[in-house]
């Protein structure tokens, strides 16, 4: 399967590693996952992962698991979607064209992907969110008690059917008003 890119890539040399950027972490290496991205996570670089699909049908695997989520958009409208297990909510909301903002591109350096669960049992069965999340959530515009950051929430079997609602709006201290593309 060839990688997808529905937008154009990145630059290559960004002085720091990324999603798929940067040194030993071309499209090969992430794809390998395993010692590269350890080796890269252990230097303290950027989380490094395999390149994602997103859901619009080109370049996707027939094969993979998916699971479904509704989006609850900020209009209040419904958007049903197929996630990919092993995805985050931020990947998949990017590939299926849901306006969740996701500033630092889920480095954990922000809270503009702060989505909240509907259902308090789902919300359970999730992983706790740890330190970094939550400081991070401090932040965020209309924080719940079931608010997680949607770079953290990874579609998985046992959450099948999971409903997340995004809040009318989020604190983005880079620029007021800037919405930026989904990669």
């Amino acid at each position: 399967t060839r990688p997808c890119f529905p937008h154009p890539p990145p630059p290559k040399s960004s002085g720091r590693v990324g999603v798929g950027v940067g040194v030993g972490a071309g499209v090969g290496a992430a794809s390998r996952g395993g010692a590269i991205s350890r080796a890269v996570a252990a230097r303290g670089f950027a989380h490094v992962s395999a390149p994602a699909h997103h859901g619009h049908g080109h370049g996707a695997d027939a094969d993979v698991e998916r699971i479904t989520v509704t989006f609850i958009e900020k209009d209040g409208s419904e958007t049903v979607v197929q996630a990919p297990v092993g995805q985050s909510m931020l990947e998949v909301a990017h590939g299926n064209d849901i306006e969740l903002e996701g500033a630092c591109e889920g480095s954990l350096a922000c809270s503009t992907c702060h989505v909240i669960i509907q259902d308090q049992a789902v919300y359970d069965l999730l992983p706790e969110p740890d330190d970094d999340e939550n400081d991070m959530l401090d932040l965020a515009f209309g924080l719940r008690e079931t608010s997680r950051l949607g770079c953290q929430v990874i579609a998985a079997k046992d959450v099948d059917g999971m409903v997340v609602a995004l809040p009318k709006a989020t604190r983005n201290f880079a620029v007021d008003g800037f919405v930026p593309k989904p990669h």
